[in-house]
């Protein structure tokens, strides 16, 4: 596997589907651009609104970068989801696949709705998106301590990542102590940001409404993004799901535990396509999977006939 020429095919692909909407800002997209400003002293705390300054890694980088903030920011999340097209390759590599199937990982990545849809806009899923995509990587190359670092990382992005901090102690593949100071770090850093980093915002809470409910079931646009966004993704993960290679399948029992935080959204708020678009890592592999068995028996030579 070449991986500089693939790194850059990815790129450039991911480019061709970005580009119509690059930079844009609207509703979420809006507030993480202004928590970028503020982070760059453009606008003032009371400018900003919960809970989205909370996630602050991408928008801290974001304004780290030289450059038109806007353009800095598009850029980061083009080359976050190029290195997640990068990762889903080895995760497919490390699962035993071959490098055509490996290759398609990294397309299925990008060659779908969300790509398009979201991530030109600036928003902090493409980060959240990479960590979640190291952190299999992670686990199936064996690697527990790295595997709690994008977990880390992840927390930073999004909150709802110390869940894959959970996973590794609930699994065992991290000592119980390794995994309690994992989670500890990470819990701190939601508190420090929250008191410290960000303090003096509004709270902000999610509550379950029938209302909510109610409301996304009728809303039409949302519900086509969530169908379109599972396309071509989900049906072909339901197809591998059986037939995945073995060290796939733990990745199940983590596919599940990070779906609860996006349905539990979908009980507060209006939700739309981006709720799968971040189970992408954990579906993948099992997408990726779909006639691998098949192929592998066509390869196999036909075992010798048995003695009586």
């Amino acid at each position: 596997m070449r991986w500089p020429v693939l790194f850059f095919m990815f790129a450039l692909l991911a480019l061709s589907l970005m580009m119509w909407r690059w930079g844009g800002t609207v509703e979420d997209s809006q507030a993480y651009f202004d928590t970028a400003r503020y982070f760059r002293g453009e606008l003032k705390l009371e400018d900003l609104r919960a809970p989205f300054p909370y996630r602050t890694l991408v928008p801290a980088i974001a304004a780290a970068l030289p450059g038109d903030l806007r353009q800095a920011f598009a850029a980061l999340n083009w080359m976050c989801m190029t290195a997640s097209a990068c990762l889903m390759t080895a995760v497919a590599l490390r699962a035993g696949m071959d490098s055509r199937r490996a290759t398609g990982a990294g397309v299925l990545m990008l060659m779908a709705l969300p790509t398009f849809w979201y991530a030109p806009y600036l928003l902090v899923d493409p980060g959240s998106i990479l960590a979640r995509s190291a952190f299999v990587l992670a686990v199936l190359a064996g690697q527990p301590w790295l595997a709690a670092l994008a977990g880390l990382l992840g927390t930073a992005v999004r909150e709802e990542n110390i869940l894959l901090l959970v996973w590794l102690l609930a699994t065992r593949r991290i000592s119980i102590a390794g995994g309690l100071a994992a989670l500890a770090a990470a819990g701190a850093w939601l508190v420090a940001v929250r008191f410290w980093l960000i303090p003096g915002l509004p709270s902000y809470t999610w509550t379950p409404s029938w209302w909510s409910v109610n409301h996304a079931l009728h809303d039409v646009r949302s519900l086509l993004s969530i169908a379109g966004t599972c396309i071509p993704v989900v049906p072909a993960a339901i197809l591998g799901w059986r037939h995945a290679p073995a060290a796939v399948k733990p990745l199940r029992s983590l596919l599940f535990l990070m779906a609860l935080p996006p349905l539990y959204a979908a009980l507060c708020v209006r939700v739309e396509g981006r709720i799968v678009w971040g189970l992408y890592p954990f579906l993948i592999p099992f997408a990726a999977a779909y006639g691998a068995d098949r192929a592998i028996r066509r390869k196999a030579p036909p075992a010798p006939d048995q003695a009586d």
